[in-house]
């Protein structure tokens, strides 16, 4: 990396550069760390199927990740995803097949429970692999990491045998959160039952730090003995969490609001252990349509399957770009503003200075290759005129496009051919069910009379801009409040919805004898 390209770096004002930098600076000092690189780090619970927020934390880790690397291209990074596959499952899944299968194995660790869809050695197997072809998918670049593989492997064994040591050091930080009755049997090892295979929640009656072992007492009274390596015992989630940031070196994690209280916990658990808590952003939850916190269990969010089903996978990126410490709504109606913004920032990116581009998020999103494309037509626009054209056949749609803009094709524009298809999908399924037109008023109808004599005016290679003009003379009669209700007037009447695109350059593409058409019905009081 030249000198310039640091000095750009240095001064770049988008957040991932600010976490970059502070992770670079204040954490550690200019310096590669002494295991030989920076890792970053992801969680996962694979009880469950990757979601949304799961590729939103991997997405604004990887950027935070390409930012530290234009800064410090001589410090190696790692990014783990790493899965908590040893954690008992404590029900059976809503959305899984043979769930008689799963019942007579819960509390078992997941990774030792049959898979219920019959392709991979266990239900936890079966979801590490939809995990990583998750995050395949997006084409981000990582490496997996089993909970149960380091438990087993001994590598986590020094770090265990730390907590065995500090152990009354380790449950006294985390008794004072706890309930009377789980604070009488609580402690941060779970044995894993020898005979029956299952994630034991247990009182520990004696320790052994000498032999590194513990001594329990089973539900049954029956005292048993048992190392706390190897995988014969696993951690409580907020032990665990510390253990492994001190046992993997963790330099940098983010995490949602809910867990602050966990990080809290696990920070103070890592330094009784000698280590230190990774640099954390806190990233705020996302609502729902009715400003409510999205859960999993409530089934009130948007899934990423839902959201590729309407656009592509980068607007979503810009959608986790964006002030990720501001909790915003994630629904269907946010897509067509985060789609618009993503083309406005991709077209911006060539013109731009070169300090300019790294705060552009289009540079984050594409990891500082953003593709180039001509930025033809809004995704606004594009759903108007699938609503006007009542068509969801593309090459319908191609054929109002190529005439608004000769030089585009399906094969020359692949990014508009994308938005083509999405914009019939959105049509279909949100704005066709809620589409009402209403009447025109009789000076709504003069004036749509006016617009009609004025563009049967103007020539077919009319430009938008005289186009606009003509609209916004009309607009300016006195029957009108403002521009804003005449603009109102035309979606709702010629659109049947309450809001739309720039009228001039949604004619032009429409055509203007298309439009005349148009008016022509709302005159005459007629069905849109």
């Amino acid at each position: 990396m030249s000198s310039d390209t640091s000095a750009l770096a240095r001064s770049a004002t988008a957040w991932p550069f600010q976490e970059a930098r502070a992770l670079l600076d204040e954490r550690l000092g200019g310096k590669t760390p002494d295991k030989g690189y920076v890792l970053f780090e992801t969680g996962y619970g694979p009880s469950g199927l990757p979601h949304i927020g799961t590729f939103g934390e991997v997405a604004r880790t990887t950027m935070v990740r390409r930012a530290f690397s234009l800064l410090a291209p001589g410090i190696p990074t790692r990014l783990f995803a790493f899965s908590d596959d040893m954690d008992g499952l404590r029900k059976v899944p809503d959305n899984i097949p043979n769930k008689e299968m799963i019942a007579p194995h819960l509390g078992k660790p997941l990774t030792s429970i049959p898979d219920p869809f019959g392709t991979h050695e266990s239900f936890g197997h079966h979801n590490n692999a939809r995990l990583r072809s998750f995050l395949d998918t997006f084409g981000f670049e990582y490496e997996f990491q089993s909970a149960t593989e380091w438990y087993k492997s001994g590598r986590f064994d020094a770090a265990l045998l730390g907590v065995l040591k500090h152990y009354d050091e380790v449950i006294n930080v985390v008794l004072p959160t706890l309930g009377d009755e789980r604070r009488a049997t609580y402690s941060p090892f779970l044995p894993v039952c020898p005979e029956t295979g299952i994630v034991l929640q247990v009182p520990v009656v004696e320790r052994n730090v000498d032999a590194g072992t513990i001594v329990y007492r089973r539900e049954d009274g029956k005292l048993v003995e048992t190392p706390v390596t190897g995988g014969l015992c696993k951690l409580q989630w907020k032990a665990d969490w510390g253990m492994r940031w001190v046992a993997l070196g963790v330099d940098y994690e983010m995490s949602g609001k809910d867990l602050i209280p966990s990080v809290q916990l696990s920070t103070r658990i890592a330094s009784i252990l000698g280590g230190r808590a990774p640099m954390n952003l806190t990233y705020e939850l996302f609502l729902d349509d009715l400003g409510q916190k999205i859960s999993k269990s409530k089934g009130n969010g948007l899934a990423v399957e839902d959201w590729l089903k309407y656009a592509p996978q980068e607007s979503l990126a810009l959608f986790m770009y964006q002030k990720p410490k501001t909790a915003k709504r994630l629904h269907f109606d946010v897509i067509p503003r985060a789609v618009d913004e993503y083309l406005a920032f991709l077209a911006k990116f060539p013109a731009e200075e070169p300090g300019k581009k790294l705060d552009n998020p289009a540079w984050h999103i594409h990891g500082g290759k953003p593709p180039a494309e001509d930025s033809h037509l809004s995704f606004n626009i594009l759903l108007n005129l699938v609503s006007v054209c009542h068509s969801d056949d593309p090459a319908v749609i191609w054929g109002f496009i190529k005439r608004y803009a000769p030089g585009a094709a399906p094969e020359t524009a692949p990014i508009l051919n994308g938005l083509v298809g999405y914009a019939i999908a959105y049509y279909r399924d949100f704005v066709l069910p809620n589409k009402t037109y209403r009447k025109a008023s009789p000076d709504e109808v003069e004036a749509f009379t006016a617009l009609k004599v004025g563009l049967e005016a103007l020539s077919a290679e009319a430009s938008v801009e005289d186009i606009q003009n003509l609209v916004y003379e009309i607009g300016k009669r006195p029957c009108f409040a403002d521009l804003k209700a005449w603009f109102k007037a035309c979606y709702e009447v010629l659109l049947g919805n309450d809001q739309g695109p720039r009228m001039g350059s949604f004619i032009k593409l429409f055509g203007i004898a298309e439009t005349v058409a148009l008016l022509d019905k709302a005159i005459a009081g007629q069905e849109m």
